[in-house]
């Protein structure tokens, strides 16, 4: 009976994180499949490009509130008096923080590639914030003011997004008071595969075809 728990407790955090929030919302507001429109990127921005401001906003909140559960699904399931690890162990496994900051990573990966969808996603951001919202609200506010910093002066929601995700990590180390180890390195993880998503933003944004926030696709 001992790996039930920790097995719920992934097989659920992949499932929160895999509901196509974005993919819905654009069906239901457009009736537009987002994987065939605008950037086909199965994420907020692209809702608000392709069904309009209020479904990118509904979308985006759906998203981040996907990564705030599984944190707090993953909280209750390891305060669970059956939990199998006891957390005075040295070892990785028994680390409640560890199966908690786990699950975060779990939930993004499984917006990046929700079976539901063929395994295409989205880009993780929005789930990701919602992840280090639950973690710590203080390392999610100063990473918010460096997307709006980086927004503001660029216009690039992109490289907003990229500089955010990988302050968060910075921000754990460094503003929070005695951060759990694996709280840093799963955020460490979680800010990689972010960035790693934005490949083809990069490669646009080192050309210089990167699009703006409200620029018009050229015709």
């Amino acid at each position: 009976m001992a790996p039930v728990l920790p097995a719920v407790l992934i097989l659920a955090s992949y499932f929160i994180g895999s509901i196509p929030f974005s993919y819905l919302v654009a069906r239901i507001a457009s009736g537009t499949d987002i994987r065939e429109a605008g950037s086909r990127n199965v994420g907020a921005t692209n809702v608000a490009r392709t069904a309009g401001k209020g479904a990118g906003i509904l979308a985006l909140l759906l998203d981040l509130t996907k990564g705030y559960t599984a944190i707090e699904f993953a909280r209750w399931v390891v305060s669970r008096p059956d939990w199998p690890f006891a957390s005075v162990s040295p070892s990785p496994l028994h680390s409640r923080e560890m199966w908690i900051a786990l699950a975060g990573l779990i939930a993004v990966l499984a917006h990046m590639f929700p079976v539901w969808l063929g395994f295409h996603g989205g880009k993780g951001v929005a789930t990701a914030a919602g992840v280090f919202l639950a973690l710590d609200p203080i390392v999610i506010a100063a990473a918010t003011i460096v997307f709006v910093m980086a927004l503001l002066s660029t216009r690039f929601v992109s490289l907003a997004s990229i500089l955010s995700a990988a302050s968060v990590p910075i921000f754990f180390r460094f503003l929070v008071h005695d951060a759990p180890f694996w709280r840093i390195v799963i955020s460490i993880v979680i800010a990689i595969v972010v960035i790693t998503k934005h490949h083809s933003n990069i490669a646009r944004l080192t050309q210089g075809t990167e699009r703006r926030m409200g620029e018009r696709k050229a015709e």
